[in-house]
């Protein structure tokens, strides 16, 4: 906090920091008289925050909504959390939009430790860019990319020439920890060997069907 000069507009939340014991350029020291309710409070700010990342997943609430300048996030400080916490330095909905996939319609991380997925894009219905779209694949427990045989780590568009496309000219993307079978790899996408894979769906210059909700990214399915 001592690099980042004091917003005008956050001057009485500043003040507040420094109640409990957060001064910039010193350690966290607070009251003593408050541990407790700060450590009772920072838990149910957690769940909180897990809860509604959670939440906005399931209603596909748009990633514009958590990047962007001060002016456009104002003081909707939850969105702003969630979207350092989920791609710090994100562009704006203008630039991309992101979908995630992070738990099925349950609300269970994608297992796939034990689970296989595939995602199918329809004919004639790739993401409406004007750049290029890409899907990558992370561990979400670390939120890295994740080492493989074949060293992929993403499906995009300027790779279409190279995947296989079915026989009603969709595509199929199969998400799992092994290969699918040498039909199929050249649509593979390695998935992490663990109880937890993550993945993000990034459109590049989105067109006006990906802005206003009129084009919808593909569910993922399990297939075991």
């Amino acid at each position: 906090m001592q690099f980042c000069p004091v917003d005008p507009g956050e001057t009485k939340l500043s003040a507040d920091f420094e109640k409990i014991g957060i001064v910039p350029g010193k350690s966290f020291a607070p009251p003593a008289k408050d541990t407790l309710a700060i450590t009772e409070g920072t838990e149910a700010g957690i769940k909180l925050f897990t809860e509604t990342i959670e939440e906005d997943v399931k209603k596909g609430v748009s990633s514009g909504d958590f990047f962007g300048s001060r002016k456009y996030l104002g003081d909707n400080y939850m969105n702003r959390a969630i979207g350092a916490k989920l791609g710090i330095g994100g562009l704006i909905k203008e630039e991309a939009e992101y979908f995630l996939y992070k738990a099925d319609p349950q609300g269970a991380p994608y297992n796939t430790a034990v689970n296989n997925y595939e995602v199918t894009f329809k004919a004639g219905q790739f993401p409406p860019v004007n750049a290029f779209w890409s899907f990558t694949m992370y561990d979400g427990k670390t939120q890295l990319l994740i080492e493989n045989p074949i060293n992929r780590y993403i499906i995009n568009s300027p790779m279409l020439p190279q995947l296989k496309l079915n026989k009603d000219s969709s595509l199929t993307i199969y998400i799992q920890k092994d290969s699918p079978g040498p039909e199929k790899q050249a649509n593979w996408l390695p998935a992490p060997a663990n109880d937890n894979a993550y993945i993000v769906l990034r459109t590049y210059w989105p067109k006006e069907a990906i802005l206003n909700g009129t084009w919808k990214a593909p569910a993922l399915v399990k297939t075991n």
